[in-house]
């Protein structure tokens, strides 16, 4: 039955969650442990400083007592694996505490405040690209699918080729060098200009900053979409009901738009969601190219300052973000398509 098949799969998907969450607690033990123990320290430091009406022997065993005290809090006295399982449970529970180095633009240093403030700059990149991207992969797919081997066909697949052979950072510095150094019609980076303008002009500002790398993405995304969308509704407008179709006089847009698309819907809207779901993580490289304060850049920031608590909780965010976009592309094909046999047997 599809309820079991649907519990059996969101419970896999939590599973997977958190063993990942578990490898990566892991792979940051000896690190995160070593800041803990500093970041207690330091509040020691701080606590002892406001004791003032002790002597040096009671300040000193104060401070033992309050090393042990926090020691035993954060686990730091219990065995490796205990260590690393508690830590692992904060984080799936989204528990990630406070970051070490990086503040908020209020200057808070709750690790979720801090993402929180990335991922909507992040989506709003990355979203914006990939509507672009949609649009015009597809409908260059299904042009390039009506004429294989035709001049269209064959023009835009050689596009195809070379442009997958740019890497993003070679061809979005080349694209800053050309329009906002020779042209200059862009800013090179950043989310707003310094001061930031009020009103409308805060909208128009912001659109103006996110042109360039939404150009560069775009411009590197859609070709690829394209090419694979092509091959996709190539093997559809074999079929004989297409045939059928065309026979009985039915104009070639609303058999490619209408009876095509349907039939290729299922493969799109997993190309469309699994897009969707990589855009949440952002992308280190190109989000530091263009200064642009997402997720992939405080992932970097975090690695570049050793600011584990937030390197723990951006990998929890999207890790946690594309397993629950998996589960649920997969519990809309097994509502959605009667082929699937969810929880039977063949």
């Amino acid at each position: 039955m599809y309820k079991w098949y649907a519990l059996k799969r969101i419970l896999r998907g939590v599973f997977m969650f958190a063993l990942l969450m578990f490898l990566f607690s892991l792979l940051f033990n000896q690190v995160n442990e070593r800041t803990q123990r500093t970041q207690i320290f330091e509040q020691v430091k701080l606590e002892s400083q406001k004791l003032t009406n002790m002597r040096s022997d009671q300040m000193e065993a104060w401070r033992s007592h309050r090393l042990d005290q926090l020691i035993k809090q954060y686990k730091l006295d219990r065995p490796m694996l205990e260590r690393v399982m508690f830590r692992a449970v904060n984080t799936v529970t989204f528990n990630f505490g406070k970051s070490t180095v990086i503040k908020s633009s209020r200057g808070e240093q709750e690790v979720l405040t801090i993402l929180m403030e990335a991922l909507p700059r992040t989506m709003l990149l990355f979203t914006t690209a990939l509507v672009f991207q949609l649009g015009i992969g597809i409908t260059l797919g299904l042009k390039k699918a009506q004429k294989p081997g035709g001049s269209l066909d064959k023009s835009t697949s050689f596009v195809t080729m070379i442009i997958f052979g740019m890497p993003t950072w070679w061809l979005g510095m080349m694209l800053i060098l050309f329009f906002v150094y020779f042209l200059k019609l862009f800013p090179s980076g950043g989310l707003n200009s310094v001061p930031s303008p009020q009103g409308i002009m805060f909208l128009v500002d912001r659109l103006w900053h996110m042109a360039l790398p939404v150009l560069t993405l775009v411009l590197l995304g859609f070709w690829g979409l394209s090419f694979v969308i092509r091959n996709i509704v190539l093997g559809i407008l074999q079929e004989d009901y297409i045939m059928s179709a065309r026979a009985r006089g039915i104009p070639e847009n609303k058999v490619l738009f209408g009876h095509t698309m349907r039939t290729a819907a299922p493969p799109l809207v997993t190309i469309a969601l699994l897009s969707f779901l990589a855009s949440f993580s952002g992308g280190i490289i190109f989000e530091g190219i263009f200064s642009w304060p997402g997720l992939g850049n405080l992932f970097w920031v975090a690695v570049q300052q050793n600011d584990i608590p937030v390197l723990m909780g951006d990998l929890a965010l999207t890790t946690g973000l594309y397993q629950a976009g998996l589960v649920i592309l997969d519990l809309t094909y097994g509502f959605l398509d009667p082929r699937i046999k969810v929880g039977g047997k063949a």
